[in-house]
């Protein structure tokens, strides 16, 4: 059984999926161990808490610099001994240096097809918006290894998700969350405990 920690800056709805996917056995070989956010008013804090889940708030504001940020975020996790750190909606930019002693241990999901409408400043609406105004036909949602570059990391597992006509970008967040981003994460988490997602030559190979 691994331990997981969730990072999370917001509502927590993937965190949701993760907590409502292990209650239903979906999520078998792995415990949510620890849930961290950078902002105390996060809802996501309420949901791990009202699961019985630890809940801290880390944020940036509570350090002198940057690096003893880093330092702490880093800290818990080790204290904790955490396996597997899962991104869930989590607006700071992870450290060098937690990325290369979680190398392979850390993952992310993001809310399109990458390598489309990825990287520096695609986050939240941001993201269905610029799928909207290039008309796409399908977009999607993307679990993948985070490196140290920004959605760059070998791909784990995606879900398309069809665009409709009258889609808004909201309409089309809420389908690319109940259709593909709460259904794959907690897919990857459990492929990953079950030691069933090996990388070869940069890219993922599940067995």
């Amino acid at each position: 059984m691994i331990k997981v920690a969730v990072l999370v800056s917001g509502g927590g709805t993937n965190l949701q999926a993760i907590i409502d996917a292990k209650a239903a056995g979906i999520i078998n070989n792995a415990e949510i161990s620890l849930v961290i956010s950078n902002k105390p008013t996060a809802f996501a804090l309420e949901r791990a808490r009202k699961a019985g889940i630890e809940a801290r708030c880390i944020a940036p504001s509570e350090f002198e610099t940057r690096e003893e940020f880093n330092e702490a975020l880093i800290r818990t996790l080790d204290e904790t001994g955490i396996d597997l750190v899962v991104l869930a909606g989590f607006l700071v930019i992870i450290p060098e240096k937690m990325v290369a002693k979680y190398t392979n241990k850390i993952i992310n999901i993001h809310p399109s097809l990458i390598p489309s409408f990825c990287g520096t400043g695609y986050y939240g609406l941001r993201v269905h918006e610029k799928a909207l105004e290039r008309g796409v036909k399908v977009t999607g949602a993307t679990v993948h290894f985070v490196d140290e570059g920004t959605d760059s990391g070998p791909i784990i597992l995606q879900k398309t998700v069809a665009v409709k006509d009258d889609d808004t970008a909201e309409s089309l967040q809420l389908r690319v969350m109940e259709e593909a981003e709460w259904k794959i994460l907690p897919e990857a988490i459990e492929l990953i405990a079950s030691d069933r997602v090996k990388i070869l030559n940069g890219r993922v190979k599940v067995i």
